[in-house]
Order: structure tokens, then sequence, then C-alpha cells
């Protein structure tokens, strides 16, 4: 049976089963073996290379490592006699390799500095593949946008009827949501791809390292200069995660529209029955549970974060256990977020809107109201806070005819006559008719059907800027890796 080749020296005693669960990491390491596998192999690289140890050393380690890398990390590694994965790689390494060569490849470095590394190989994959789904979700929206240019509906303040827009205008609102996300991540990116490889405990070695070629070798932009706070921050997780919380609102508010609008009340959407379910009493009903887990699962990202920010807040310099706590809620932050963008991309994808009954109600509630107030200052030159009045007091009336008009005039707006200033009631219809309020609306980033069609144009070009970036990132770690093992397998043929 394997021991744990870190409690060897120092320690002694048994440890109970209880303390082993208690203690170990496992369940969250799975997540980083195959990152270690790859920090072990550059770091092997560059002790080499700095004649740290010999060729003949190095040509027992990464055979070793090598055969992990292509067979798959062993089941028996993440056993909870082992602390970590790394000890359990470690221990794996040290049997194959024997204890004079095996023994050597944690030269120049500690735990500390090798799982911030592993963490951050990991974390800037996941966040490439948020990148990804978040685009795909924008896709969506704006091919959807694309369909609905002209479809008119009801738009909402307070959750009251306000003034009518467009499904397209609607939807790209949530673009532009989903894009500052994607800018976020973006941004955090650059922060994460940093290497602590080399920091060791915190103070660095005595070893002639060389830290920027494992760097290199991992696919790092560069380094985490400070080894104190190389291996102590978590501050790029932290900041990941509150990306993700952002990112999870605004899917949870896209989620409660949807789940609203497909309520027998709204019916301005049909969801595909993949994303719904039944009761398990009442035959008739059909219940949009996807958007409503998806909208639980933002409290779980949340959570996530909250928990992260509470592990980091009160620990002193350097490194300190408790971060271990944290690095689960790294990955189920990052799979929430994750799961939530491929189904909130299928259930968009499937759903039906209801476009008759959207231009239905887009006019109810007096909603042009402010057409008309903007007719009466464009055409007869009246203030506008007076034709705010004017029309305002029309509504309370209860309609907005000519006759209604001019009591309301007469009353709030100092004795004004629109009769005798020459407004009509078919100009008072023409400014009330949905497709004119709209089509009016024509200014960047309005309603109108000529300017979200610019505005899908626009999100389009972003969308093809932002995914070149992520293929272009993507293709550097994938040209990192394939660069590093086979530099590992020319040096031990």
């Amino acid at each position: 049976m394997r021991t744990d080749v870190v409690r060897l020296g120092r320690l002694s005693g048994a440890r109970t089963n209880e303390m082993m669960h208690f203690l170990s990491s496992m369940q969250a390491d799975r997540w980083i073996a195959d990152a270690d596998l790859l920090v072990d192999i550059a770091h092997v690289l560059m002790l080499d290379r700095q004649k740290i140890i010999d060729r003949e050393i190095t040509g027992q380690l990464l055979p070793a490592l090598l055969g992990l890398f292509d067979n798959g990390i062993p089941e028996e590694v993440f056993d909870e006699r082992f602390e970590d994965v790394h000890a359990g790689i470690e221990s794996l390494i040290i049997e194959a390799a024997g204890a004079e060569a095996g023994g050597r490849m944690h030269m120049g470095r500690s735990r500390n500095d090798e799982v911030a590394t592993c963490i951050r190989i990991r974390l800037r994959e996941e966040i490439l593949l948020r990148m990804e789904e978040i685009l795909q979700v924008r896709n969506v929206l704006v091919t959807l946008a694309h369909e609905h240019a002209a479809t008119i509906m009801p738009g909402f303040t307070h959750l009251q009827y306000a003034q009518p827009t467009t499904l397209a205008h609607h939807l790209l609102a949530y673009d532009q949501a989903f894009s500052r996300d994607f800018d976020r991540l973006r941004d955090a990116y650059a922060r994460v791809n940093i290497s602590p490889l080399g920091a060791a405990a915190f103070a660095s070695t005595g070893y002639p390292i060389d830290r920027e070629y494992t760097a290199s070798l991992l696919g790092f932009d560069g380094l985490a200069t400070n080894t104190m706070d190389a291996v102590a921050t978590r501050d790029f997780a932290l900041e990941t995660l509150a990306d993700l919380s952002i990112l999870m609102t605004n899917t949870s508010r896209l989620c409660e529209e949807l789940i609203i609008w497909s309520t027998s009340f709204a019916k301005f959407v049909t969801l595909d029955d993949a994303f719904c379910s039944t009761s398990s009493i009442m035959p008739q009903k059909k219940n949009p549970d996807t958007a409503e887990i998806m909208r639980a699962k933002t409290g779980s990202v949340f959570g996530a974060f909250a928990g992260a920010m509470m592990i980091v807040k009160g620990l002193p310099l350097s490194y300190n256990r408790d971060l271990q706590e944290l690095t689960p809620n790294i990955w189920r932050g990052m799979q929430d977020a994750g799961s939530s963008l491929r189904l909130l991309e299928g259930m968009l994808s499937g759903a039906k809107f209801e476009t008759e009954r959207m231009n239905n109600e887009a006019g109810k509630g007096f909603s042009t109201a402010t057409e008309l107030a903007d007719t009466l200052v464009r055409s007869y030159g009246i203030p506008f806070r007076t034709a705010h009045n004017i029309v305002g007091r029309a509504v309370q009336k209860g309609s907005l005819t000519l006759k209604t008009l001019e009591a309301a005039a007469k009353e709030v707006g100092g004795g004004i006559s629109l009769k005798s200033r020459g407004l009509t009631q078919k100009e008072i219809d023409h400014a009330l008719d949905v497709n004119y309020s709209v089509s009016i609306r024509n200014a960047t980033g309005g309603p109108s059907p000529a300017a979200t069609k610019k505005a899908v144009l626009a999100c389009r070009k972003k969308q093809k800027e932002d995914a070149a970036l992520v293929n272009s990132r993507a293709k550097n770690l994938e040209k990192a890796k394939n660069n590093l093992i086979a530099k590992a397998r020319r040096r031990v043929a």
C-alpha cells in the first residue's frame, strides 16, 4: 500500500478515516489532476535544463510522467490517504522511478506554488469555455433579434405598460449585458494567466531555477513576481467568481422574464417541452422548471463567491491551509455557470415567441402616450412639461381623444386650446399608433426596425472579434501544451 511520502519525516501516528477525509482535497483536486502532470513535466524539464538534476534522473522521471499523461491518472492517486493529488502523484512516481529519482522531482518547489499553478492552468481553460458559451448565447439572441426586428411588443417599467418596443430591442439589451460579461472574463483571464511556479513555499528557493522558462513551457503570459503574493493570493479566483456572479445575475433576469412571459397571463412565449415539466397531480400544468432552476443556480454561484471571500478575508500572508476550502467554490461556481449557459442557449433556441399576442398588447395601458406628448411639443410648440401634464390628465379622465385632451388642456395647460391650434383626432390616432411610435425611434440603440438592424450588424461584428480572441487564446494554450509534451518526449528519446 502506497503511503503519503510527505508525512514520512516529521510526522508519525495513524490518522482516522474521518480525519483523512476532513483534511483531504481530493474531490476538488480531480479538476486539476491533469494540470498537475503538466506542471510536473515542466518543472522536471527546468531542473534538467538548469542542471539541478542530471540527465539520468531526468530519463527516469519523464517516462513515468509521460506514462501517466498517455494512459491517464489511476484512480488510486485520489485515495484520501494522500492529502492531495500532488502527494498522490509524487508517491506514484517514486514507486515507478525509485526513491533516488522520484524523490528529486520536488526539488525547488512546494505544494504551495504547485497547487496555485495548477489552479490557474485549469481556471484559464474554464474561463475560455465560459467565454465560448457566452458567445453562443449571444449568437442566439442576435439571431432572434434579426428575425424579430419588426415584432412589436409592449415595453415595461415597474412591470407596468410603459412604451411599445420591438422584441429585437428587448433581446439586444440582453446581448449587451452578456457582451459585458464576456469582457469581464476576458480581462480576468489576463490576471489568471500568470505563473506562480518557482515561488516554492513563499520565499522562493536557493536552487538556480528559471521561473520564466517554466512559465513559457506552460503557456503563461508572465510571472506572479513576488513569491509571497504568488502563493498567498487568490484574488484572481475571487475576480472570476465575481464576474460569474454578475453573469448569473443577467442570466437570472432573462430567466425571470421568460418565466413571466410564458404564463397564461402574458402568453408572450412558449418554451419547448424539453425545458419544462408537469405537475404530479395537475395534469394540465407546464412549468418552466429549467428557467427556475437556472434562477436558483444564481444563488449557488453567489454563494461560491461569498464563501471564497470569507475564506480569504482574514488570512495573514503567506499561505494558509484555509485556501484549500476556497478551491471547491471556484469549481462549483464554474460548473453552475457553465451548465446554465449551455441550457440557456438551448432554451432560447427552442422558444416560440407569440408575436401576434405581443403586438396586440403593445398599445395597451396608454403605452403610446409619450409619443402623443412629443407630438404636442413638435407640432404645436407646447413645452414638454405642459404637454406631459395635459396627456397625463387626459389619461386620468380615461381616454386620449380630442375632447378629453381639450378638457385636460384647459385644466392644467394654462388655458391652452388644442383645437384652436389645429390638433385633430386623426393626428392623435396617428401619434398613438404603436407602429408609428416605434418606427420614429431611430436613434442609435433605439427600438425601431431600422435601428435594431444596424445594432444586429454591430453585434455580429463584435461577436466575430470576440470569437477570434477566444480561438487565439485556446490555440496558444494548446500549442504550449503540445510543445511541452513534445519537448519531454525528445528529452527521453
